[in-house]
């Protein structure tokens, strides 16, 4: 790979200098995934009577800096293992197409780790110290995902951890701060969420298939190739939609959240957006359309919520 291929990356991308480098580094596409459970759990706590605006303030907060100081572990963690290069799509490109240290990005992730820990002291001296051991495994997985001897995403098992932690976790961590409780319904709701999670990692993974596979990854959209990878994701979004169904006619959820349904419009263009493609950078609006399912799906489910207390239906 030579310097003018990785320019023709830079200006493909449209990746400008200056302070949209450090934005770059941050992923924002990637921070709604941190905001969605959040405002979902918190939605959730307020329609059963609890709301603490410090508090949701704190894990908000705390939710996006653990996601941030991720990204940058993985920006780090894959230049390190000669996984990244100029013309590597997806990335935040800091580290080697804008030659900023590899160092100056680990220690910026550890700041963050540190930030999201003082917030979290807080969270769990207001309302339980469980908080803070699972806030803690959370972030020790939040770290492993890409550092570590066996990172979580070079397996099949990245979807299922990013899910799990980044939707069921932190809906029901969002929820219980709130209530000082938890029940079955708060976790069963949290699924269709962390299917939307694990579907943002799958497009990913989808579109870094051939790079993953040469580098030695066992991404499960490796396992299952590039159709069958495409098809999974469709039954994901299939069986997420399906299971929000079944909740508003079961009563788990309002007859409101059908708001959520809204999102198909782009779950649809998410799935179609990567067949007949073979460059990553073609993929790249599929890409986009898949975080925009979760965005638009989390949060007109979390409006259903809050509209429930208003407009009880």
């Amino acid at each position: 790979m030579n310097p003018v291929q990785g320019e023709d990356i830079k200006a493909s991308l449209n990746e400008k200098g200056g302070f949209q480098v450090w934005w770059r580094l941050l992923r924002p596409h990637t921070l709604t995934a941190a905001f969605v459970p959040v405002f979902i759990g918190t939605m959730l706590g307020v329609l059963d009577g609890g709301f603490h605006a410090g508090l949701f303030l704190a894990m908000l907060t705390a939710s996006i800096l653990i996601q941030i100081a991720t990204n940058m572990f993985n920006e780090y963690y894959d230049y390190v293992r000669g996984l990244d290069n100029e013309n590597s799509v997806g990335i935040g490109g800091t580290i080697v197409r804008d030659g900023i240290s590899p160092k100056t990005v680990l220690a910026l992730a550890l700041s963050l780790f540190g930030a999201a820990i003082l917030l979290g002291i807080y969270i769990s001296v207001t309302t339980s110290w469980w908080v803070a051991a699972i806030g803690a495994i959370s972030m020790l997985f939040g770290y492993l995902y890409t550092g570590g001897p066996y990172p979580i995403a070079y397996t099949p098992f990245g979807e299922l951890a990013a899910g799990f932690f980044m939707g069921t976790i932190i809906i029901g961590i969002s929820y219980f701060i709130q209530t000082l409780t938890i029940h079955g319904g708060v976790i069963w709701i949290s699924i269709p969420v962390a299917i939307f999670v694990g579907a943002i990692l799958l497009a990913n993974n989808i579109r870094d298939l051939d790079g993953d596979k040469e580098n030695g990854r066992k991404t499960i959209a490796i396992l299952l190739g590039k159709q069958g990878a495409i098809r999974f994701l469709g039954a994901l979004f299939t069986t997420a939609y399906l299971l929000t169904l079944i909740y508003i006619i079961i009563g788990l959820l309002p007859l409101l959240s059908f708001l959520a349904f809204l999102s198909i419009k782009k779950a649809v263009p998410a799935v179609k957006g990567f067949i007949g493609k073979s460059q990553p950078i073609e993929m790249m609006p599929a890409m986009k359309a898949t975080a925009q399912t979760n965005t638009i799906y989390g949060f007109l489910l979390g409006v259903s919520l809050l509209l429930q207390i208003y407009l009880p239906i």
